[in-house]
């Protein structure tokens, strides 16, 4: 399953990365900001999409927004990611329509269980 990691950060991309390959996702894409994911989502289907929220110039926020606004990418299961666990924050993300949520600094345990949770709801 194809999976598309999304940060503007590249360091927590590559953990992120390693964290996946420890659960057995070889698959991963990256893009560095929420305009470039789009692109990228446009391009090919993934399975999954692993966002920061904190991003330049269009956040996780507003990706997660125009991925559920858009017919095609609708579907696809999103997991935020933040440092700032704000309780606003998580429920503007599920009113938009977050499949989860993960709350920096997390491990490949936190990881696993927040996407089995996410296809279990799917599935």
């Amino acid at each position: 399953m194809p999976i598309l990691v999304v940060d503007d950060y590249n360091t927590m991309i590559r953990i992120i990365r390693n964290l996946l390959r420890q659960l057995g996702f070889e698959n991963v894409d990256e893009a560095s900001d929420g305009s470039s994911a789009l692109e990228r989502l446009r391009e090919k289907k993934y399975g999954l999409i692993i966002s920061d929220w904190n991003m330049e110039p269009m956040t996780g926020y507003d990706l997660l927004k125009e991925v559920r606004s858009d017919p095609e990418l609708k579907t696809t299961p999103f997991i935020m990611v933040t440092a700032e666990s704000k309780t606003e924050n998580v429920i503007a993300a599920k009113k938009a329509g977050v499949n989860n949520y993960i709350v920096k600094p997390f491990n490949a345990q936190t990881l696993k269980t927040k996407i089995d949770a996410v296809f279990t709801e799917a599935g």
